[in-house]
């Protein structure tokens, strides 16, 4: 599954070709991820004249952004009373200002580097009652947090809605421009950008030690923009909650067109839809949502039918040119974390836990970490890094991580009852299972015509993967580390491929 910005950057030649990378070298800072976060921390670091290197472990765009629907927006579905639900309003007002503030520098960048992009308008819907009175809530909540959001019934959509909040002027594009875009300011203010090395750890020091599997280099600042936490330390994997969900492109046929604006739903299950305007006249739209918890799911690939046929339902005739997905992170406590790392002297920073928000929150992340680097302080991030953790998000963080325990004791037991893998098991094409190859657990897949047998225990923390289907991967269940069929590490907390089994 390739998404339709990844697709279309790979057809045109998009991109630059990696610097290169010197063991020994010494920065200012390493920025460690090229998505969103990253790349925007590396940019103004860098104009301020810093000595900068961004180490991505596959390309720019690879895991987050470059699957993202890529909406800039402030009406963010029905994030805002969910943190009311937890947080007073003057914190909830601080995550508003820190993702206007975003969004306003977001914006200016692309206006003024000239960056496509489009205005429209943002709605939540709801098409049921319950979904109704969370607008109600959330309507509530934003107009208190300043923002303007207006009641409606009139929304564009091809189905009847039992109420919707719509803000007016935000905005979308295509994440893969805007990634590019920053990579040559990057490099063009004197940063370097380093593609396919992985960053392994970061031991603490005067400078710090940035260890990858090329050979080691010195910063006297290490920036985390990797989705979810490379390090253990401050143990934030514990701290977020892992969503697959799923995204369609699709050419609607002559005489349909593409609602106006912007949606989300209000109720699960998640819809998500846009317009993409592509360069040959008329637009796409663009359809997702239909997520669940990463890894946990028995066929990833039903979801991806669902979220096609309720597309066709609306859109009949319509001709799907590309599907992928995506991995977001919640945090717990509801509220992304970004900021100092714990145990890292102040000189580790990071951003994780965008809850699907990432275009805004990925780029607030950005403004503080730099912030916090110069020895500034912005009031948003004051008031967000001092608020008081509710006994409801302290009891979110034992819930979840009691049952990500059970999930890994029951796994583990569910290992030994299964057939045990062979020399001679040979999953059907397009499959995977798992068991014990010679009393130790085993994955054994077929992609392609090529029979790959790996470890079954995550490079992580040795949760027991599980076959996703519709991306031929490995996905853990504890904490979203994911792998290829031949146990190459794809995304995660995990900084290891898997062994290969003989």
């Amino acid at each position: 599954m390739t998404s339709l910005w990844l697709d279309a950057r790979e057809a045109s030649g998009g991109g630059t070709s990696p610097d290169e990378f010197t063991p020994g070298n010494s920065y200012d800072a390493v920025v460690v991820g090229a998505g969103i976060t990253g790349l925007v921390t590396a940019l103004m670091l860098a104009r301020t004249g810093s000595t900068v290197m961004v180490l991505e472990a596959r390309h720019v765009g690879a895991v987050n952004t470059g699957n993202t629907t890529a909406k800039l927006s402030l009406l963010q579905g029905t994030a805002l009373s969910a943190l009311r639900s937890q947080y007073s309003v003057n914190v909830v007002r601080a995550y508003v200002d820190a993702n206007r503030a975003a969004q306003k520098w977001l914006l200016d960048y692309l206006e003024g580097r000239g960056v496509p992009f489009q205005y429209r308008d943002a709605y939540t819907f709801a098409t049921t009652p319950a979904g109704a009175e969370r607008l109600r809530a959330e309507a509530t909540v934003a107009r208190a947090a300043g923002l303007n959001v207006k009641s409606t019934q009139e929304t564009g959509l091809p189905f009847a809605v039992d109420g919707a909040l719509r803000l007016a002027k935000q905005a979308q594009f295509n994440p893969m421009d805007v990634l590019d875009a920053l990579a040559a300011d990057v490099r063009a203010a004197g940063g370097s950008i380093v593609e396919g090395v992985r960053v392994m750890n970061v031991h603490n020091g005067n400078p710090l030690t940035v260890v990858t599997r090329r050979g080691e280099v010195r910063a006297h600042h290490v920036v985390l923009g990797t989705g979810t936490p490379i390090l253990n330390r401050g143990l934030y994997f514990a701290k977020l909650r892992t969503n697959r969900s799923y995204a369609a492109a699709l050419r609607l046929p002559e005489g349909m067109s593409p609602p106006p604006g912007m949606y989300l739903s209000a109720e699960p299950p998640t819809r998500s839809l846009r317009d993409y305007p592509v360069p040959d006249g008329g637009a796409l739209l663009l359809v997702g949502g239909f997520g669940h918890a990463g890894g946990r799911e028995p066929s990833p690939q039903a979801h991806v039918d669902e979220m096609l046929a309720w597309a066709r339902q609306y859109y009949p005739g319509a001709e799907v040119t590309h599907t992928w997905s995506a991995q977001d992170y919640q945090a717990t406590n509801l509220m992304p974390f970004f900021g100092k790392l714990p145990r890292g002297h102040g000189r580790i920073l990071f951003g994780t836990g965008y809850n699907k928000w990432g275009m805004t929150n990925g780029v607030a992340a950005a403004l503080d970490i730099t912030a916090t680097i110069r020895g500034e302080k912005l009031e948003w991030a004051h008031t967000i890094h001092h608020r008081i953790t509710s006994p409801r998000g302290a009891a979110s963080t034992i819930s979840v991580n009691v049952e990500t325990q059970r999930q890994n004791f029951r796994d583990k037991a569910a290992l030994k009852e299964l057939p045990p893998i062979t020399e001679e098991t040979s999953p059907a094409e397009g499959t995977g299972v798992t068991g014990l190859f010679h009393g130790k657990p085993a994955a054994v897949c077929t992609v392609d015509g090529v029979v790959c047998r790996v470890s079954a225990e995550c490079a992580h923390l040795g949760g027991i993967l599980r076959w996703n289907d519709a991306e031929r991967s490995w996905d853990c269940p504890l904490h979203g580390s994911r792998f290829s069929a031949a146990g190459k590490l794809l995304e995660g907390p995990a900084t290891h491929n898997l062994f290969k089994l003989q």
